[in-house]
């Protein structure tokens, strides 16, 4: 009993297609409530002899399917022709009736047979982006697992190249080490999110923290937008260290943000880097930061001042994740 509920159950929630037996089954459980139901009806309407298995045309397809709901609705007209609850006998405006009802039933059958196969086909899609997420996630664990390797190996080759250069090493030791936690900080925030603060400093840590100041109060991040954010940031920490601040030994960096109901602004801004004069032609960084935020109804300005880059990230909060 308790595995036949099951498959009622997965079947209902279209969850797997139910057995032929457990089709017919819920299909005469239909036209028995639905003549039932026309008992009752008896009492106060005797010539209503076909609207109340409409209703059961209608459930024995969507459950069981195109051949299920046929034979419901052929079944319906015959009981609506040959049971009475009363003095009426089959006539002509009956058989008129028993036409439309088919007529109507056809219609109903086809309807929800159409609709059916749309659910089935948007499920058979969703179980299929489902896998492809699952082996994503897979591949980005294993991608991780293995980034984090090499830069274990490169931090026991650089330890043990560095060995009787211990003043080189201690500069090179903490760069490695801070490389290593944001690494371990992009693999926790695709699932949880985190602290804008925590981000930005596992970002910036690995050149120096007496090079950058951050501004602005504690804000959680979601973790689509700390994704999103941290792929941001590092694009942008990145260039600082080849061509902007970070690659001057006095240039400096002033990261702020503002959040104002559920909108975030944060502002980059670099001084005492080399002055940029040539702006080269977009590449896939520029594309990244001036795209990535779209998804948030937000948008970046970028701006070459002779200062440095200067660059406004704003977006939406989203909420509920």
């Amino acid at each position: 009993m308790g595995k036949l509920i099951e498959e009622f159950r997965r079947s209902w929630e279209g969850i797997a297609p139910p057995s032929l037996g457990l089709s017919i089954a819920f299909a005469v459980a239909c036209l028995l409530l639905a003549t039932l139901a026309r008992w009752g009806l008896a009492h106060m309407r005797p010539d209503v002899y076909f609207t109340p298995y409409f209703p059961a045309v209608f459930f024995a397809t969507a459950f069981g399917g195109f051949r299920i709901g046929v034979v419901t609705a052929l079944i319906g007209g015959v009981l609506g022709v040959v049971l009475n609850f009363g003095d009426a006998f089959a006539d002509r405006a009956r058989f008129a009736l028993l036409a439309l009802y088919w007529g109507v039933s056809a219609l109903t059958i086809w309807g929800v047979e159409h609709y059916r196969s749309l659910l089935i086909e948007q499920r058979r899609i969703s179980k299929r982006l489902i896998e492809e997420e699952e082996y994503r996630k897979l591949l980005v664990d294993e991608l991780q697992h293995r980034l984090k390797n090499k830069l274990s190996t490169v931090h026991a080759v650089m330890h043990q190249v560095l060995h009787d250069q211990p003043q080189i090493w201690s500069r090179i030791d903490p760069r490695l080490r801070s490389l290593a936690a944001t690494d371990d900080l992009i693999s926790q925030i695709d699932k949880s999110g985190c602290d804008i603060r925590d981000l930005l400093i596992s970002e910036l840590g690995p050149y120096g923290h007496v090079r950058f100041t951050l501004n602005g109060e504690r804000l959680f991040l979601p973790a689509k937008l700390a994704v999103t954010l941290s792929l941001m940031f590092h694009e942008l920490a990145t260039n600082a260290g080849k061509y902007g601040a970070f690659s001057s030994p006095r240039g400096l960096l002033q990261v702020s943000w503002t959040i104002s109901d559920d909108r975030l602004v944060v502002t980059w801004d670099e001084t005492e880097g080399p002055s940029i004069d040539d702006v080269q032609a977009p590449g896939f960084g520029t594309k990244l930061l001036k795209s990535a935020l779209m998804a948030f109804d937000g948008k970046t300005e970028v701006a070459y001042l002779k200062t440095g880059l200067h660059c406004i990230m704003q977006c939406r909060i989203p909420k509920g994740e």
